[in-house]
């Protein structure tokens, strides 16, 4: 497990900036201990689900640490977001195998959107539920061996730009709302917002990163002062 902890790290930790922490925790091993009010947030919820919100916590708290600032909790709010401490901004992703978190202290950073998915095809059925129309366009234009993999890229990049607009907007957006561009050359991707939503107008541009890895495809966003 060291050994896979210190290889996401290495790939997922070059898609965001140098004011940016990331830690890695594993979510089955024996749950770590949890701050505060942060147990509240595991209550009447399945075993595995447990360990998974206490691993996704720890690695925030050790991502406080690498940029020198005294471990605090990370609670949930009432729409199951975390409420991050005065001063910090994060994300935090997990699958069953990894927890990922990302903190930063830097004012010019407003919002992060980390997240982590298994590097195996998105269902077909599927894709007209996370892809827009120019999204399927983009697809199309693959070989049809290779679809299913980059839907499930389109997917999680949604889902890293959905969490980085939502800690500012606090707006609950669909798939639809964002056409996806990857650069599949660069490991770089353009989300482009197709509605208005409060901080951000239609037509709004999202800059990116990926990384796809042997398990699991990893997708980071940072949203600054403009």
């Amino acid at each position: 497990m060291i050994q896979q902890r210190f290889s996401l790290v290495q790939y997922a930790r070059p898609l965001f900036s140098d004011r940016v922490a990331m830690a890695w925790a594993d979510p089955k091993a024996p749950m770590p201990r949890l701050v505060g009010d942060e147990v509240l947030a595991i209550e009447q919820v399945a075993a595995t689900r447990a360990r998974e919100f206490a691993a996704g916590r720890a690695a925030a708290r050790n991502a406080m640490e690498q940029l020198g600032h005294t471990p605090r909790p990370v609670l949930q709010g009432d729409d199951r977001a975390p409420i991050w401490p005065s001063g910090l901004v994060g994300s935090i992703t997990h699958t069953s195998h990894d927890a990922l978190a990302v903190v930063t202290d830097d004012p010019a950073i407003l919002a992060l959107g980390l997240d982590i998915e298994p590097a195996t095809p998105l269902e077909p059925s599927l894709w007209p539920v996370v892809c827009t129309q120019n999204d399927m366009l983009w697809l199309a234009g693959l070989g049809p061996t290779q679809r299913g993999h980059f839907a499930k890229l389109l997917f999680s990049a949604k889902e890293a730009v959905y969490k980085a607009q939502y800690q500012l907007s606090r707006c609950l957006i669909d798939f639809h709302a964002l056409d996806l561009l990857p650069d599949l050359g660069s490991g770089r991707f353009t989300a482009t917002l197709r509605q208005d939503v409060p901080q951000f107008a239609s037509g709004t541009r999202f800059e990116g990163q990926f990384s796809i890895l042997a398990n699991c495809v990893v997708t980071a966003v940072e949203i600054h002062h403009r």
